[in-house]
């Protein structure tokens, strides 16, 4: 699945967002969170926007949005699950897990299907380790993930 949008259009979007959410206390996140839901993931063109309106430099921006797992730096599918790649997960099956559904999407993590219907990402802590290994689809979190329940989250993020 591939977006085209103009740049032009990309970044008078942005300052709009930018002037929206400026004046809050530490207004970077907010405004990263507003471009990511306007666009889908935070475009390149959006950087220098950002930076010159905050008064910060673009490596500041982009070190921001690589540094947390929830920025995209290009687009996802209609869906995204995500795993969670942390000792206590990797101790209780996450590995195997990975694997598992690495093999049922036919993707990497990172990687979106052909479709466009799944995007697989690696966070690292879902904030479940007493019930590893664990999952994220569409925001909704699932503890204690086997092969069935695995099973069924790809079946439903491929609908």
């Amino acid at each position: 699945m591939t977006i085209h949008i103009a740049e032009g259009d990309i970044a008078a979007r942005t300052r709009t967002i930018v002037a929206d959410l400026r004046f809050l206390e530490g207004p970077l996140l907010p405004i990263l969170h507003e471009v990511q839901q306007e666009f889908g993931y935070v475009p390149q063109e959006a950087l220098p926007v950002i930076a010159e309106e905050l008064n910060l430099s673009r490596a500041e921006v982009h070190g921001v949005v690589t540094f947390y797992h929830d920025y995209r730096d290009h687009p996802a599918g209609r869906h995204v699950l995500k795993l969670c790649r942390a000792e206590a997960c990797q101790s209780m099956g996450g590995d195997a897990l990975a694997e598992r559904i690495k093999a049922l999407l036919g993707i990497d993590f990172h990687q979106t299907t052909l479709d466009g219907s799944v995007t697989l990402e690696a966070v690292y802590c879902l904030g479940l380790c007493a019930c590893a290994p664990s999952a994220m689809l569409d925001g909704e979190v699932y503890g204690r993930v086997d092969d069935q329940l695995a099973t069924e989250l790809v079946a439903e993020a491929r609908r």
